[in-house]
């Protein structure tokens, strides 16, 4: 298979027709995307089965879930920045290839234990994986196709976080061959060899044409210090928020502050940096990225909470809660696929109405809880649909505004850092809607008690993305010439 030339000058040249977009090879990697992200959720429902025939205990749960997720955000960095130096087709492949193997020994898992080391290792083989699929995008898509193609990508993912739950009740409900918890790991396997070969018959290979070597010290920083932000925001919430967390997350801060002074000194000597730092120079970039994290504090912790007050609240079984999300997931989909659309005409103004939109959809969330009717899974479903068109409009193409300006010699790297947001920010939101959502929902008072809790964490999330329509106001247009369009 070819390896495409990231070295070669680029022409300007007269708009023409557009090409085809590559979907083989793009189709390929949305499957890595798709399989990261579904871990992350799938297992939340197996929790309790999982307890239960383990004999595992409320901290040993607590790993099950967290680890994956721990691995994962620490090394997607470095995934990038491999797939930069060394291939993104190999990194890819080797990232899928350990975690379809880290999902046989969590399928065959005997103890808590054997199963918290190979979450872990999965989490590992996710952070090498999903770095490459934003910059096969960005190195294969003409940039004329990338808002399509990132839509798809947002389409992906948003179907994976909110459709995890509802894949996992279905698996623990179908109890295959007495099996129990089990398929949601054995899931991953046909689908990881599948990827594995497509991927190695199919996936063109491409890498930074100036890249020299991995910056060890840089890798070595940067881990240490987003281990010491994510962990406490993982555990803090289970811990009851101890002294260690704090102090945790304020040394992550003089983490970033070193590794920043090291990246820059490593440059200044005309070597190899982790990160460049001139990437946050741009606008798109930066802005974007702090636009990621805003709209991953809610994405993934809202329906967290959301699934706790459906089952525990309103004592409905983890697939009657997944199914709650259905029309969401639905509508998440139609409008993702309009915003690739839009995007290329009306630019920043399509990310503008959807974080209008989003904040209308908690509000009246907010709204229908604590003013009408009681509880009911049809009394908030038209609010998650209202919530989930205004993500399709914000959460996609937010995506593709990051990498907007990346040139090819840094997709790996850039695609890294934008993964390490979404993962942050998701850290971020779970803790913070946790202490919001806990001190406001005892599971003894039902129903009304529920509905608090979730009106209270509406609050949050209409906060939130708030916040996000003044961040895209900030971000460049990002309208293509009427003559290219044409």
């Amino acid at each position: 298979m070819s390896t495409v030339d990231e070295s070669a000058p680029r022409r300007t040249a007269m708009p023409q027709a557009p090409a085809a977009l590559p979907w083989g090879p793009v189709s390929i990697v949305l499957i890595g995307a798709f399989m990261a992200i579904l871990d992350s959720f799938i297992v939340i429902v197996a929790g309790p089965a999982i307890q239960a025939d383990l004999d595992a205990s409320d901290g040993e749960l607590q790993w099950i879930l967290a680890g994956y997720q721990l691995t994962y955000a620490v090394f997607l960095i470095t995934g990038g920045r491999l797939g930069d130096l060394y291939g993104r087709k190999r990194a890819f492949i080797g990232g899928m290839g350990v975690f379809t193997l880290a999902s046989v020994a969590c399928a065959v898992a005997q103890t808590a234990a054997g199963l918290i080391a190979a979450r872990l290792v999965e989490g590992l083989g996710a952070a090498f994986m999903l770095p490459q699929v934003y910059a096969v995008i960005t190195v294969l898509v003409p940039e004329r196709g990338r808002p399509r193609a990132f839509g798809v990508l947002g389409v992906v993912m948003g179907l994976a976080t909110i459709g995890g739950q509802l894949v996992g009740g279905l698996l623990i409900g179908a109890d295959l061959l007495g099996s129990g918890w089990r398929p949601v790991f054995w899931i991953n396997i046909p689908v990881g060899i599948a990827a594995v070969v497509l991927a190695a018959r199919y996936l063109p290979e491409s890498r930074a044409a100036r890249g020299r070597r991995l910056d060890i010290p840089g890798v070595a920083v940067l881990s240490v210090t987003l281990f010491l932000l994510t962990f406490p925001l993982i555990q803090g919430q289970h811990a009851g928020w101890p002294w260690w967390t704090w102090a945790g997350m304020a040394a992550s801060l003089l983490g970033f502050a070193l590794f920043i002074g090291l990246e820059r000194n490593t440059a200044s000597r005309g070597g190899d940096p982790l990160v460049r730092m001139s990437l946050f120079r741009m606008r798109s970039f930066s802005v974007g990225i702090l636009l990621v994290i805003t709209t991953y504090t809610v994405i993934t912790s809202y329906y967290l909470v959301l699934s706790i007050a459906l089952q525990d609240g309103l004592g409905m079984s983890a697939l009657g809660a997944g199914l709650v999300y259905s029309p969401a997931a639905v509508t998440f989909f139609v409008f993702s696929l309009i915003a690739g659309r839009l995007v290329p005409r009306h630019g920043r103004r399509v990310l503008g109405v959807g974080a209008i939109v989003l904040a209308l959809g908690y509000a009246s969330t907010v709204v229908v809880l604590t003013c009408g009717p009681a509880f009911r899974p049809v009394v908030v479903i038209p609010t998650l649909m209202l919530q989930s068109a205004g993500g399709g409009l914000l959460i996609t193409p937010s995506l593709g505004a990051v990498l907007a300006r990346i040139g090819p010699g840094d997709a790996g790297i850039a695609s890294g850092v934008l993964s390490t947001a979404q993962q942050v920010g998701a850290a971020l939101g779970v803790a913070v809607i946790g202490v919001v959502f806990f001190h406001s929902f005892d599971p003894a008072g039902g129903r009304s008690a529920a509905a608090h809790a979730v009106a209270m964490s509406s609050v949050f999330t209409l906060a939130s993305a708030l916040v996000a329509a003044g961040l895209v106001r900030l971000l460049p247009d990002g309208r293509r010439p009427a003559a290219d369009r044409a």
